[in-house]
């Protein structure tokens, strides 16, 4: 008898709901917020009254889609954290009160395990690849940067992490710095595609061990480009693809050298990326390339799964499902927390 979660997303500024049949998405809807914009990032209260906005239409939207009752759901799987308390409250209220209204079970699922999940997510009339345990995957987005290895669904360790800002800060604070829009990472990445990686180098972290750091890189690419303004005005529109395309490559040297690390130490060749910056095309060659190079198996999620989405969530819930991992209906959800 097939199963049926409804997932709902609602940790940052986009409001989605995903309909999966075991781990076959039937329906993936998001609602983005634009009201953003304005502001260079995203506003908490702004964020949380959208979701009030968009999860009633967003959640009837994928039901339709999927062509599924709400009396069908088997479950109703819930981002709990970590995010944005607002609104995660606005995802965990309506998910409380339609699994109590419809009588079946609660499961709450953590945003950084669902970004990993992704990747074993089956579409229809596609044969996509999934990993092998044990498994390593960088999850790298604009609040989090981690080596994660994977023995099992839920048995998770991450072995690397910022310890400072992630990765996604550094491409946006890069954006914001050269005058670009929000959300600066998909900016810098397309200007790059012009640019030279080699125009000009920033200093780069010596952490010793698996773990990151990109405050210093920040650093470095803001003086380098204040000093150059003083002495030219107009550095930055003459130069603009090549400063791009210059940080984005030390960016991912910075991801990849402890990623290539942590495969030779661990002896995994199981490698994955996931997490907002895994849509970044510098990075998506990078680990290809390594397939070759190294001999990795390597698995690079669709577009649709590297941002905020409810069918890593939904996926989450179906496996937390099959091992009767429910939850009840006094969970709360919390802004911060590891896996």
């Amino acid at each position: 008898m097939p199963v049926y979660i409804l997932g709902i997303e609602s940790s940052c500024d986009d409001t989605s709901a995903a309909v999966l049949r075991n781990t076959c998405m039937l329906s993936n809807v998001v609602a983005n917020q634009q009201v953003h914009n304005d502001f260079g990032g995203v506003v908490p209260e702004l964020a949380s009254r959208a979701h009030q906005q968009n999860i009633i239409p967003v959640i009837d939207k994928a039901l339709k889609e999927a062509k599924v009752q709400k009396e069908q759901l088997s479950a109703i799987a819930f981002t709990r954290g970590p995010g944005l308390l607002g609104s995660l409250l606005v995802g965990t209220s309506f998910a409380k009160a339609m699994a109590l209204g419809l009588n079946i079970p609660l499961i709450d699922v953590n945003h950084m395990q669902a970004h990993i999940l992704s990747h074993f997510i089956l579409r229809k009339a596609s044969n996509n690849p999934i990993p092998h345990f044990p498994f390593l995957c960088l999850t790298v987005s604009g609040g989090h940067t981690q080596i994660v290895m994977i023995k099992d669904y839920f048995d998770m360790a991450i072995i690397g992490r910022t310890i400072d800002d992630a990765a996604g800060e550094a491409f946006d604070k890069a954006a914001k710095i050269l005058g670009l829009g929000y959300p600066g990472g998909p900016l810098v990445d397309k200007l790059a595609v012009a640019g030279n990686p080699l125009a000009f180098k920033f200093s780069k972290p010596s952490i010793t061990g698996l773990d990151y750091s990109f405050s210093g890189l920040k650093t470095s690419f803001l003086y380098f480009v204040r000093d150059r303004l003083k002495e030219n005005p107009g550095f930055i529109d003459e130069h603009l693809s090549d400063l791009c395309a210059s940080m984005q490559s030390s960016i991912i040297h910075v991801l990849m050298d402890k990623l290539i690390k942590a495969s030779e130490q661990t002896g995994i060749k199981e490698v994955a990326i996931a997490g907002g910056v895994s849509a970044n095309s510098g990075l998506r060659n990078a680990i290809t390339a390594m397939q070759s190079k190294a001999g990795w198996n390597t698995y690079i999620p669709e577009f649709q799964f590297t941002t905020d989405n409810a069918a890593m969530i939904a996926v989450a819930g179906y496996f937390k499902f099959l091992k009767g991992e429910f939850t009840s209906q006094s969970v709360t959800p919390y802004s911060r927390g590891g896996m």
